[in-house]
């Protein structure tokens, strides 16, 4: 009994080795499941972006802000048929000159665009509300006014939010646009503004200088000078001087035939297409075109009846006689006159039969 029970168990145990072999996928391990949401991989134009930069490109968007702009994202003017622009003030609002500011363009029925100081806006926010109640438009112009173009995601960020939200506590609009202090932003930097924002970023084309000369008339005249058709006006309400400039200047342009809208409105109208030059920036003033009309009439007048005799046709293509003329010359005009009818050749003969040459 002993021999056939140990003769059993051998061959049980002969085949465990296959037994093993075939339970052992049995008891592998199950694949892990494939991951349906990876992580999204940045989409950087530029292959040496700092990882901040990446990092903007990719991040969520900011809930209670306008959706992204799907064409263009930045614009300095617009390419418009007709002669519209946008006149734009930074750095407001001031406690004297924007209400005075304010009464100006009321008074005109003329609408502008205010890029506001966030913490302008938490000191004035009664100015504010006037800003948006007279029809103007309001934009994000930073909390601070810093150089934000070396600013990480959070500070620029903190820099928005604060100006957005003391906007719209002050007035209850949610802003569209913004203008970087300086118009110092990168290309990543806008990407992410309009994003995270949907913030359009608005630079400008004609720039006076008001901040750095602070000279009325030649912020008047370096406008009317560069202004053209879907021009973006830079200008500061926070200085006097510039504030001193519009009377004239608002004046001045609408007798050129400007028309006034916000930026929203004429961003509404741009075309496809680099901006075309209008003649609208060689049109006379009334002003000046009664000067030279006066000009051209005392001209006229002074020149009428004294006009200097002209030569005849027969004068002008006779030739001048010589000093040195002798008086052979003289002589032989006198006695050898051209005759009716006599050829060029005739003449020459009779030339050089009188003088042998």
């Amino acid at each position: 009994m002993m021999c056939n029970y140990e003769l059993r168990m051998r061959r049980i145990f002969s085949f465990a080795p296959l037994i093993l072999f075939l339970a052992a996928p049995l008891f592998a391990q199950a694949p892990e499941p494939a991951n349906t949401n990876p992580v999204p991989v940045a989409d950087s134009e530029d292959p040496n972006a700092k990882p901040s930069e990446i990092a903007m490109a990719t991040s969520p968007r900011r809930e209670g802000f306008p959706a992204p702009s799907s064409s263009k994202v930045s614009y300095s003017s617009c390419n418009v048929e007709q002669p519209y622009i946008a006149l734009t003030f930074d750095d407001g609002p001031h406690a004297q000159n924007t209400p005075r500011l304010l009464d100006l363009l009321k008074e005109r029925k003329i609408r502008a665009t205010f890029f506001l100081i966030g913490q302008n806006a938490l000191e004035y926010p009664d100015i504010v509300k006037r800003i948006v109640a007279e029809g103007h438009e309001v934009a994000n112009h930073s909390f601070t006014h810093p150089n934000l173009v070396s600013f990480s995601e959070v500070n620029l960020r903190e820099q928005l939010e604060k100006t957005h939200q003391a906007v719209l506590k002050a007035s209850g609009v949610s802003m569209r646009l913004m203008r970087p202090p300086y118009g110092s932003l990168s290309e990543t930097q806008r990407r992410w503004v309009n994003a995270n924002f949907g913030y359009r970023v608005i630079l400008w084309d004609v720039d006076p200088l008001d901040w750095k000369f602070r000279d009325s008339e030649r912020v008047q005249n370096e406008i009317l000078s560069k202004t053209h058709a879907g021009s973006i006006i830079l200008t500061h309400d926070i200085h006097k001087t510039t504030v001193d400039a519009m009377p004239a200047t608002l004046d001045a342009l609408r007798e050129k035939g400007f028309k006034f809208v916000t930026v929203s409105e004429l961003l509404s109208m741009d075309k496809p297409g680099a901006p075309k030059e209008t003649k609208t920036t060689s049109v006379e003033t009334k002003s000046e075109k009664k000067e030279k009309e006066k000009e051209r009439d005392s001209e006229s007048a002074s020149n009428a009846g004294a006009r200097p005799k002209t030569a005849s046709v027969s004068e002008k293509s006779k030739p001048a006689e010589k000093a040195s003329d002798s008086k052979e010359v003289a002589e032989a005009k006198k006695t050898a006159p051209a005759k009716k009818g006599e050829t060029q050749e005739d003449l020459k003969q009779k030339w050089l039969r009188l003088f042998g040459r």
